[in-house]
C-alpha cells in the first residue's frame, strides 16, 4: 500500500520500514499496522491512534482500538467499549455510539446497537434503509448477508429480501 511503508516489530518494538529496509521516522510502538490512505493504526502504552507516514500522530485522541481507513472513514473503539467511525482528522463522524461498527465498503457500513441487532449506516452514520437483522454484512455485488429470525437471506440496498427462502447458512452473492 502507499506510500510503501512496511509494519516490522522486534521484540517490543514496532515501527514502520522503507523498501530498504531503513526506519521510516524514529518513534517506536508496542505495534504497527499497514498504511491505508495515507494513515498507519499503531498501538503504544496510552492507546492506539493513526499516524502519518513521518511517524507523526493524525490527531490527539487515543482508542482502545483502531481499524483501517477506508473511504475516508474509519471503525474504532472507545476507551468506554464502544464503537463509532471516524474521519482523517480524528473526529467522530457522527454522534451515536454502537456496540460494534464495521467497515466501510463502498460508503456503507454495519453498526450493532446496543440490543445485538445491525443495520446499514452511509458516509454521515444515517440509517441507510432502517430495517434491523439479528446479524448482517457489508454489500458485495449488490446484495449483503442478513439473518432475520427465520434464518440468512441475502438483501438490497434498501433492506428488502432477494426472495422469500431462508437458508441455515449462505455466501456472498457473487457472479450474477
Amino acid at each position: 500500500h502507499a506510500p510503501g511503508l512496511a509494519p516490522v516489530q522486534r521484540g517490543f518494538e514496532a515501527w514502520h520500514v522503507r523498501p530498504d529496509g531503513s526506519a521510516a521516522y524514529r518513534r517506536r510502538f508496542a505495534r504497527t499496522f499497514g498504511f491505508y490512505e495515507g494513515l498507519a493504526a499503531v498501538a503504544d502504552v496510552d492507546g492506539c491512534c493513526h499516524i502519518t507516514p513521518a511517524g507523526v500522530d493524525a490527531y490527539a485522541d487515543r482508542h482502545s482500538w483502531c481499524g483501517n481507513f477506508q473511504g475516508g472513514r474509519c471503525s474504532v473503539r472507545t476507551l468506554d467499549g464502544s464503537y463509532l467511525h471516524i474521519d482523517e482528522a480524528g473526529r467522530p463522524v457522527y454522534a451515536e455510539r454502537w456496540r460494534y461498527a464495521g467497515d466501510y465498503r463502498d460508503g456503507i457500513a454495519v453498526v450493532q446497537a446496543s440490543d445485538g441487532r445491525s443495520t446499514h449506516v452511509d458516509q454521515a452514520g444515517r440509517a441507510l434503509h432502517g430495517r434491523w437483522f439479528e446479524d448482517l454484512d457489508v454489500f458485495h455485488k449488490g446484495f449483503a448477508r442478513a439473518r432475520d429470525e427465520a434464518g440468512w437471506v441475502h438483501v438490497d440496498v434498501r433492506g428488502t429480501p432477494a426472495y422469500a427462502r431462508r437458508f441455515a447458512a449462505l455466501e456472498p452473492f457473487y457472479n450474477g
